[in-house]
C-alpha cells in the first residue's frame, strides 16, 4: 500500500511540475498558435505522461527510504535481522530473483516491497509487524512482497499510469483551450493561448489526475489478490497468508506516507472503495481460501 500512494503522489506531484515548467517556456503557445494541434498535443502528452510515471519509477525506492526512515541491512545485528534477511534470500531465490535491499523501519504493522526493476527492489519491514507476528505470519508478508516483486507490479503499474497520464494530460489541455478560448472570445486581437489556458491547465491537471487514480487503483486491488496467491505458492500452502490476513485484521495497522500506500501489505480504509488501494481483508481471504 505504501509504495503505491508514494509512486501515485510522487507522479502526481511530478506532473504538474513538468506542466508549470512546460508553460514558463512556451510550449502551450507553440502547441495553441495556430488553433490546437491535436497530434502534436497527443505526442506531447505521451513524452510527458510516460516521462513523469518513469520519473517516479526511478525515484520510487531513495523516496520510498527516505520517507519512511527504512535502514538497509548490510550487515545483521542481531538474530531478528539475521532470521530476517536470510528469510528474504530463500523467498528471492525461490522466486528467481537477485537479492533485493532488506530493510527495516519503526512504525506500526506494515511492510512494502519497492524498486525500478526486479534486480534492483527493496523489501521493507517495519518493527510492529515484527513484533506483532509470528515467524510463520511475518514469512508470509515477506512472500507477499517478494510475489509484488516477481510479478514486475511496479513496471506494470508505471505503464498503467504512463497511459492514464497522457490522455489526463492531452484531455486537460483540451478543456483547457476550450475554457481560454471561451473567456477570449471578444477579443479578436490576441493570438495563441492567454493567461487563462495555463491556469486551466493545471487545474484540469488536478482534477483528471485525481479521477485517473481510479483506474491505478482498480490495478492495485487486483495486483494484491496476484500477491497473496504468490505468496502461497512460495511457501507451498495459503494457510500462513492467512493467518498474516487474519492477523493483520486485528491489529493497527500504520498507514504508509501517501506516496507508499498502495505499496504496503496492508491499506487504510477509504469511504470510497474506488479510490481503495487494497481490497477488503476478508475478500483477500477468501480468495486464498479458493471462494473467489
Amino acid at each position: 500500500m505504501k509504495r503505491i500512494i508514494l509512486f501515485l503522489v510522487t507522479n502526481l506531484a511530478v506532473m504538474v511540475v513538468l506542466s508549470i515548467v512546460v508553460s514558463l517556456l512556451g510550449v502551450n503557445r507553440f502547441l495553441t498558435a495556430n488553433g490546437l494541434n491535436l497530434g502534436m498535443l497527443l505526442a506531447f502528452a505521451a513524452v510527458m505522461g510516460f516521462g513523469g510515471a518513469f520519473i517516479s519509477l526511478l525515484m520510487s525506492k531513495t523516496i520510498a527510504k527516505w520517507s519512511t526512515g527504512a535502514k538497509v541491512i548490510e550487515t545483521p545485528a542481531n538474530q531478528t535481522e539475521r532470521w530476517l534477511v536470510d528469510t528474504v534470500r530463500h523467498l528471492a531465490n525461490k522466486a528467481g530473483l537477485p537479492m533485493p535491499e532488506v530493510a527495516i523501519y519503526e512504525g506500526e504493522a506494515n511492510a512494502f516491497a519497492t524498486g525500478a526493476t526486479r534486480n534492483k527492489s527493496l523489501v521493507a519491514v517495519s518493527t510492529g509487524l515484527l513484533h506483532s507476528m509470528t515467524r510463520e505470519e511475518a514469512e508470509a508478508v515477506l512472500a507477499h512482497e517478494v510475489a509484488h516483486i516477481a510479478n514486475g507490479d511496479m513496471v506494470t503499474l508505471t505503464l498503467i499510469q504512463g497511459v492514464v497520464n497522457t490522455f489526463v494530460i492531452f484531455l486537460s489541455r483540451v478543456m483547457a483551450y476550450l475554457v481560454d478560448s471561451f473567456l477570449r472570445r471578444d477579443d479578436q486581437e490576441s493570438s495563441g493561448p492567454g493567461f487563462g489556458y495555463m491556469i486551466s491547465t493545471i487545474v484540469f491537471d488536478i482534477i483528471f489526475g485525481i479521477l485517473a487514480s481510479i483506474i491505478v487503483m482498480h490495478f492495485s486491488r487486483k495486483r494484491e489478490f496476484r500477491a497473496d496467491a504468490g505468496a502461497a505458492q512460495l511457501l507451498g500452502t495459503p494457510r500462513p497468508m492467512v493467518a498474516a490476513l487474519q492477523r493483520l485484521g486485528g491489529i493497527a495497522v500504520e498507514p504508509l506516507p501517501q506516496s507508499l500506500a498502495t505499496a504496503g501489505i496492508a491499506g487504510k480504509k477509504s469511504m470510497l472503495a474506488l479510490f481503495s488501494s487494497h481490497p477488503p481483508i476478508e475478500e483477500r481471504i477468501d480468495a486464498l481460501q479458493g471462494g473467489r
